[in-house]
């Protein structure tokens, strides 16, 4: 998702996606996890990181990189409210993964 998204893989560590470096074009994002990571599923109505949200384009480029992601183990949140979920002004796609992290990838309406 992340290099659908402008992000290029610098670093990965581990066995499998379990950690990395993506850098893009002004900021970066790590991603940990292994046996240096406390275990446990991460709660995103805990304090702390809730989600991140990403601008990805339009309408098409939001539902395509969508169903990319639930074929990669993401679901889509608040089905019911789908794509207005964030308000009626906003078309948004909300993902959770397996491990509980939350992404929003907006359209630029």
């Amino acid at each position: 998702m992340l290099e659908r998204l402008g992000y290029s893989l610098l670093d990965e560590w581990g066995s499998g996606p379990t950690g990395g470096t993506w850098q893009g074009e002004h900021k970066y994002i790590v991603l940990e996890s292994g046996p240096d990571v406390t275990a446990g599923r991460h709660d995103r109505l805990r304090p702390g990181l809730n989600h991140l949200a990403f601008n990805a384009g339009t309408v098409a480029d939001v539902e395509h990189l969508a169903a990319d992601s639930v074929g990669h183990g993401w679901t889509l949140m608040f089905a019911d409210r789908h794509p207005h979920a964030g308000g009626a002004a906003d078309y948004a796609v909300y993902l959770e993964n397996v491990d509980g992290f939350e992404v929003e990838l907006c359209a630029l309406v």
